[in-house]
């Protein structure tokens, strides 16, 4: 559940009144509204925003937005810097997708390219595929004009070493999560557009492939409804196809919150695990509706408009 507190900073046309929830709040069509995973997210909305003031398209807003947090080497599970593979090397997700046309870009698993959100975009516009994937995704991003780059930075390594050594000394099991940006964008008109990219699972096996690149699971994004986007460990949205199943449930009427809450019920109903999955969603509609839940401590989601920017703590869900 979203923390009521932070509703003291909305603009008065969406802060709520007495008697009516945030399932009830008036339609925003006249300005964007951008919401994304994490707080690293916040930086990323403030870019898209500025991107669709220069009247620029949504998918350039989600491209650039995504693009600021990939390049920030600091942000150890995103692009450049992120997190490498078992074997030392870093392997990248991203997929893009337009509401108009449900058109989509995914790449998988893509080494050596610092931007993998502005390749699956060229996969989209270039291609008649979705999602291309290892060697065949980079050649495609290196024909395309995007230079080799060294991503794994000294701190990744050393992070790596550590884990190697401690695997010799003790069998781990590759538990450890991170932090995927899912970025969603409902622009004027109700021009609906989002994106997901991530490093994926800290020291996964090669070639692991989670739910980020994965229309369906870590992104969907549906022009007549609005969009969902997750992160967490990518084996336990994937198998649910947990960001459709959100959509879905805003088509029948939900709000961004209940369809994100009801899809966790859903999923811990069937799973072994319960409510201990470490998945958590964001999600808008075209009506210019939005929230989040999750199942992990510390889940935070960043959202923005012309008139703020902020992020956004979400109590995890257990029932």
């Amino acid at each position: 559940m979203v923390r009521t507190g932070w509703l003291a900073g909305l603009p008065a046309a969406l802060a709520p009144q007495a008697g009516w929830s945030m399932a009830d709040a008036p339609v925003q069509l006249n300005e964007p509204l951008i919401i994304s995973t994490w707080p690293f997210g916040k930086q990323a909305n403030e870019r898209a925003l500025k991107i669709l003031a220069e009247g620029k398209t949504p998918i350039d807003a989600v491209e650039e937005g995504i693009k600021v947090v990939e390049s920030d080497p600091s942000i150890g599970t995103v692009g450049g810097g992120g997190a490498p593979n078992a074997d030392g090397v870093v392997q990248l997700d991203a997929c893009i997708m337009d509401g108009p046309g449900q058109r989509a870009g995914s790449v998988a698993g893509l080494e050596d390219i610092a931007h993998p959100i502005s390749v699956a975009r060229r996969v989209m516009e270039k291609t008649p595929h979705v999602l291309l994937v290892g060697a065949g995704a980079r050649q495609f991003a290196i024909a395309e004009g995007f230079k080799p780059a060294q991503l794994l930075t000294e701190g990744q390594r050393k992070h790596w070493q550590n884990w190697k050594e401690a695997r010799q000394r003790k069998a781990l099991g590759i538990t450890k999560s991170h932090d995927t940006l899912a970025l969603l964008v409902l622009a004027p008109q109700g021009h609906v557009a989002g994106g997901c990219s991530t490093s994926g699972m800290a020291f996964k096996l090669s070639g692991r492939v989670g739910d980020s690149p994965i229309l369906g699971s870590g992104l969907y994004v549906d022009g007549e409804v609005g969009a969902a986007g997750a992160t967490g460990i990518g084996e336990n949205v994937m198998r649910y196809c947990a960001s459709y199943q959100i959509v879905e449930f805003m088509r029948q009427g939900m709000a961004p919150e209940e369809a994100c809450k009801e899809t966790i019920r859903r999923i811990a109903r069937k799973d072994p695990k319960g409510f201990k999955l470490d998945i958590n969603f964001v999600a808008l509609n075209r009506k210019g509706q939005f929230g989040a839940a999750g199942t992990s401590a510390g889940f935070s989601f960043a959202v923005a408009t012309p008139q703020l920017s902020k992020v956004v703590s979400v109590v995890p869900i257990s029932e």
